[in-house]
């Protein structure tokens, strides 16, 4: 804000003239503008960040190379198609032996969640101790120091689900996000995206009808 300060002066010989200081500019609420664009540029960078979602995929069989043993107790394949659902079996689907029977389920919490939690018990409450011990401050480590934990709960895994992700046609991009959330959400320490095989498409096909 500019102000302009003046000092009357008496008129008339021999008396002062009027006495006029220099123009005074007010900053502050500059500074305050400046205060808040620069507040607004850094809340919009932050939530401008790309999210990452982190995904191990296996690594391409060298030729020749035997692909490494599934272990058929502990698999779950987990089948996406349309409209939002999920097909779900343990083990594997072999040809020559009957076939496993699909059940079908959702992404609500009383859906496939559920399913990955009775399977996934015992490492989801070993995460789950130790998370809940470091908020309460029971444990007091790091953040990097959790992670390096829960990594090695996950790499010590030997009894929770191996599962085997498998979109249709037809399926959204979205639910193969959501699937992966799911698996982080259960403490899943191994699971994959597999192409759907012809016996399960036979399946799916069968299932529907």
């Amino acid at each position: 804000m500019a102000e302009i300060v003046q000092e009357e002066g008496q008129k008339g010989k021999g008396k002062r003239k009027a006495k006029k200081h220099g123009t005074h500019i007010d900053m502050t609420p500059m500074v305050d503008l400046a205060c808040l664009l620069l507040t607004f540029f850094m809340l919009t960078t932050a939530f401008n960040k790309p999210k990452v979602m982190e995904i191990i995929l296996p690594e391409k069989p060298k030729e020749n190379e035997k692909p490494p043993e599934l272990d058929k107790s502990r698999a779950l394949n987990i089948l996406l198609i349309d409209n939002d659902k999920i097909l779900w079996y343990d083990g594997l689907a072999d040809p020559s032996k009957t076939l496993p029977v699909l059940t079908e389920t959702d992404f609500s919490k009383d859906g496939i969640r559920k399913v990955l939690l009775m399977r996934n018990k015992e490492l989801f409450a070993k995460v789950n101790r130790m998370n809940t011990d470091v908020k309460e401050g029971k444990l007091k480590i790091p953040r990097d120091t959790l992670e390096a934990r829960t990594k090695h709960l996950y790499k010590e895994d030997k009894s929770g689900p191996i599962v085997l992700i498998k979109a249709a046609d037809g399926v959204k991009y979205r639910n193969i996000v959501d699937i992966i959330d799911e698996m982080a959400i259960s403490n899943v320490a191994r699971y994959t995206l597999v192409d759907i095989n012809p016996v399960e498409k036979m399946m799916v096909k069968s299932h529907k009808n």
